[in-house]
């Protein structure tokens, strides 16, 4: 299995070179700097399995940052782990609307932030691997290209596969329809938004089964998730 490469975006010398040895003891490869558009360059030189982004750091925000992350193609799918020492509800939306996966507050135990880091990373490991991807009863084979339900195959064409998978890789977060026509047709795609509600209806039909609840959950005014059902 391949070392999980992790960038890290710190500017506190003293809390960086703590997670810096607690990560690299746990297995993983770092990179880091503490510099936002530095923090940009690093991670599309070599696109990293997870990415620790301090909010507030030198050169362009953390937040930025992670905005400018999800629009590009290549890096709309790393999770990212906002750190930062705001504590009020606007941020911590703020933050998750722009696309970070988890947020925590510092002060921190690096102990918690270490879990949390685990936690996302056996979900995405196996679609690092090329494994097959499972969320619920829906069973994804990335190599054989093949999608099951409840044990039964199911016909998905090229959109709708890519569709599926890219909700399979995140589970339970919610898209909007500019980040999914990002995330499966890329960023300089001239896909009108309204073209992914018809691949959510084909998807939704795809993987009908006569009997089992739709895994896709339709947020009101913020897009869709898959859910486990």
């Amino acid at each position: 299995m391949s070392v999980p490469k992790l960038l890290l975006v710190e500017d506190d010398p003293a809390l960086f070179e703590l997670l810096e040895f607690r990560f690299s003891k746990e297995g993983y490869e770092v990179r880091g700097t503490s510099d936002g558009d530095e923090a940009l360059v690093l991670a599309s030189e070599e696109v990293p399995d997870l990415i620790i982004l301090d909010w507030m750091i030198e050169g362009t925000s953390g937040i930025e940052v992670c905005r400018r992350l999800r629009r590009d193609k290549a890096t709309a799918h790393v999770p990212i782990i906002m750190l930062t020492a705001r504590e009020s509800e606007d941020d911590r939306v703020r933050g998750l609307e722009t696309g970070a996966d988890d947020y925590l507050t510092k002060p921190f135990s690096p102990r918690e932030l270490l879990a949390r880091v685990a936690a996302v990373m056996r979900r995405i490991r196996p679609a690092l691997a090329g494994e097959t991807i499972e969320v619920g009863d829906i069973r994804l084979d990335p190599v054989a290209h093949k999608v099951e339900r409840a044990g039964q195959s199911l016909q998905l064409g090229p959109t709708e596969y890519r569709l599926l998978k890219f909700f399979m890789e995140s589970p339970g977060r919610v898209f909007s329809r500019g980040q999914l026509l990002d995330g499966v047709w890329g960023t300089g795609s001239d896909i009108e938004l309204r073209t992914v509600d018809v691949h959510i209806r084909r998807l939704r039909k795809a993987i009908g089964v006569e009997g089992l609840k739709d895994p896709i959950r339709t947020v009101r005014s913020a897009g869709y998730a898959l859910e486990a059902v």
